[in-house]
């Protein structure tokens, strides 16, 4: 349904302009989703789209915004899918507002997406922007653009997730308590991790690339040999105490990934648990895995993964192992920051995006001032009415709506309203 259109006759095309646009939007049916309505890809894929669903199905990711591997279209009068986002933003560019335009050219320069994961996505790294042409133009076939992918995470359910390099203090306790890492890399490698201080940060990198290089880079039969070891000890262990929630992880991932390297490699990892409203971000550079739970995610504009376990997929190690930065310690959890009544922001280090969460009770009011960039409205929860100087209509769960710069929006709700709004990031648009 196209939103109605209120245009004052002295004007007309300014007010046009900012109208907001429905969009209709792609799905992705990756193995590692959750199944048909178990699935909130799928529900709100179902409100938004008028496609035949299978309902059998997995439903991973719901993509929203301009990037050509999954694209959001227009959404024309009659309710069928019109010209793509960025077809339309290419024709019509003040719609980026001018200081995005001349950053980021004729683009929406984040993705949007909704991800329900029913079992790990893969170990995982996305690449700075130098190493994302490399590799774009080297494999053109495997990286499909050139733009690095910063990213942030904000949890709807419990999200589990694995992120980053554990502290230096932790990952001594790890080598000492698996001994099944020690025989991997060999022992005159772990122990080197016993000899270095946090203090001296580029030689503890140089240690921890030295241990994880060579623990990934393990032949396939002593891994398989190594995981099947560490999993006799934990079951057996298991008899005689309490496992820790990392053990209890690692078990869990090896019936789900048999013999993979990502099994013991993830004791290397902050094994984080989100609770809804809390995110994470990522930058480039840094591992991390998805592991279960349904989530708002927010990039960069662009596709480009490294991957190195825990998937079916193809593998790169040794890109993977090279390119990583190799911090330790525990990743920041952004708990939002309350910008006005009902509206709470997550605002990463990157300039390219923010979200905002508006949680807007039955018959309550708000505002979402105007601001010199676009953005991307997502409804999943509720109905309510939207209105700018442009237009006026009924929202529901499922909308998705393009938001022109410069438009201000008024948002009354007449059931429990949950509405995210994603934006480009605050402190680019408004520079100290």
């Amino acid at each position: 349904m196209e939103i109605a259109t209120v245009v004052k006759a002295n004007g007309g095309c300014e007010a046009d302009r900012r109208r907001l646009r429905r969009l209709r939007c792609s799905v992705k049916d990756y193995d590692w989703g959750k199944i048909g309505s178990d699935s909130l890809v799928y529900r709100v894929y179902a409100a938004n789209s008028d496609d035949q669903i299978d309902p059998t199905r997995p439903y991973a990711e719901l993509w929203m915004g301009t990037h050509e591997s999954g694209p959001s279209y227009l959404e024309d009068a009659d309710g069928s899918n019109g010209v793509t986002l960025r077809s339309w933003i290419t024709e019509n560019p003040k719609s980026l507002g001018d200081r995005v335009l001349e950053k980021w050219g004729c683009d929406l320069p984040f993705l949007f997406k909704v991800l329900s994961v029913a079992r790990p996505l893969s170990i995982q790294v996305h690449p700075d922007k130098i190493l994302a042409k490399k590799m774009h133009k080297a494999h053109p076939n495997l990286y499909k653009d050139d733009n690095h992918k910063p990213e942030m995470a904000l949890a709807y359910t419990q999200f589990e997730a694995l992120c980053g390099f554990i502290p230096l203090q932790e990952l001594k306790s790890v080598i000492q308590a698996i001994p099944e890492i020690e025989e991997l890399v060999g022992s005159e490698e772990a122990n080197q991790v016993f000899c270095i201080s946090e203090h001296d940060e580029e030689k503890v990198k140089s240690v921890v690339r030295t241990i994880f290089t060579l623990l990934m880079s393990a032949d396939p039969d002593t891994t398989k040999k190594i995981v099947s070891k560490l999993k006799r000890r934990l079951h057996m262990e298991s008899q005689e105490r309490q496992l820790t929630d990392k053990e209890r992880l690692v078990l869990k991932l090896e019936k789900q990934y048999p013999n993979d390297i990502g099994v013991i490699s993830a004791f290397f990892f902050n094994y984080v648990k989100l609770n809804p409203g809390e995110a994470l971000y990522l930058g480039a550079n840094e591992p991390h895995a998805y592991l279960f739970g349904e989530c708002l995610e927010v990039m960069a504009t662009s596709d480009n993964v490294v991957r190195a376990g825990l998937t079916s997929k193809p593998l790169d190690i040794q890109t993977l192992c090279s390119m990583l930065s190799y911090k330790l310690g525990y990743p920041e959890i952004l708990k939002g920051s309350r910008i006005r009544p009902y509206i709470t922001r997550y605002l990463p280090p990157f300039e390219e995006f923010e979200v905002d969460l508006c949680d807007l009770p039955s018959g309550a009011s708000t505002v979402f001032p105007s601001v010199p960039g676009p953005s991307l409205l997502l409804v999943l929860q509720g109905e309510g009415r939207m209105s700018t100087e442009a237009s006026a209509d009924g929202i529901s769960m499922g909308d998705v709506l393009f938001v022109p710069a410069d438009t201000e929006i008024h948002l009354r709700s007449s059931s429990d309203l949950k509405l995210y709004r994603a934006g480009i990031n605050s402190r680019f648009l408004y520079p100290l």
